[in-house]
């Protein structure tokens, strides 16, 4: 097992990409901590199915837009595992507005979620790192569009470009203390975030005709690059944005 007595954060872990993550690390060996906001039964659910596995797995409920939370979160997972060794950032959300109806509740709402959130949570995981002079992997789970436009999602493009640059300067920053830092970029992947897209067989075949490889992308395609990442064979890895598209980011036009 390629993270065999390794342990893991995983924010936004119950559901969705975050979820799977979570199973595929517990696969490979990790124990996993867990955080929700929300959605208390599926973090739950997802718990059960790590327990299934065999490995250990802490929930925590915790609002990584609030930096103090970040403190708390890793604390509970602390306290649970001794220490932690990998962090992914999974948590976000996205808000559709054209440019001038964007109100300043859900921009803030998209930056503090998106990229204030991985950052001070990126912070507190170094920290713990550096006072135990021990290395880390830190995966953050950005999307296309830190590099493709998406009219009507402004901020959240915004977030995803910006957590491509901090990937980028901590990957320098870090890069002496055995800290790797990359990110995931995922395109189309079929979760309950895009529960309206698959529901609109109008849009679903627009968008499907955009990708070279003609369907959406599962998360196990992304889980797979995760464990790859937080795993030894990635050790030179670093810097890097590693995308999970099917090919979308090079064939991708507004219809």
């Amino acid at each position: 097992m390629r993270l065999a007595g390794k342990r893991a954060l995983v924010t936004g872990g119950g559901r969705g990409i975050g979820q799977g993550i979570v199973l595929a690390f517990a696969r490979e060996g990790a124990d996993i901590a867990i955080d929700y906001v929300g959605n208390a039964a599926a973090a739950e659910q997802t718990r059960a199915e790590v327990e299934k596995l065999g490995r250990r797995v802490v929930v925590v409920q915790a609002d990584v837009s609030v930096p103090s939370e970040t403190q708390k979160l890793i604390g509970a997972s602390l306290e649970a595992f001794g220490s932690l060794d990998i962090l992914v950032n999974n948590a976000g959300i996205e808000r559709r507005a054209p440019f001038l109806e964007i109100t300043e509740k859900d921009y803030r709402a998209v930056i503090d979620v998106d990229l204030t959130g991985p950052f001070f949570l990126t912070q507190a995981f170094v920290r713990h790192l550096r006072q135990t002079s021990r290395p880390g992997k830190i995966i953050n789970i950005s999307s296309v569009h830190e590099e493709l436009p998406f009219p009507h999602f402004t901020p959240y493009c915004m977030a995803k470009g910006g957590l491509k640059m901090m990937m980028r300067n901590l990957a320098i920053e870090l890069g002496d203390c055995g800290i790797t830092v990359n990110n995931i970029a995922p395109g189309a992947i079929e979760t309950p975030i895009n529960r309206n897209l698959l529901n609109d067989p109008r849009k679903l075949s627009a968008l499907k005709a955009n990708i070279p490889m003609r369907r959406l992308g599962q998360t196990a395609d992304v889980a797979g690059v995760a464990v790859f990442l937080a795993s030894p064979a990635a050790d030179y890895v670093t810097g890097a944005t590693v995308v999970v598209d099917g090919g979308l980011l090079w064939n991708y036009s507004e219809q």
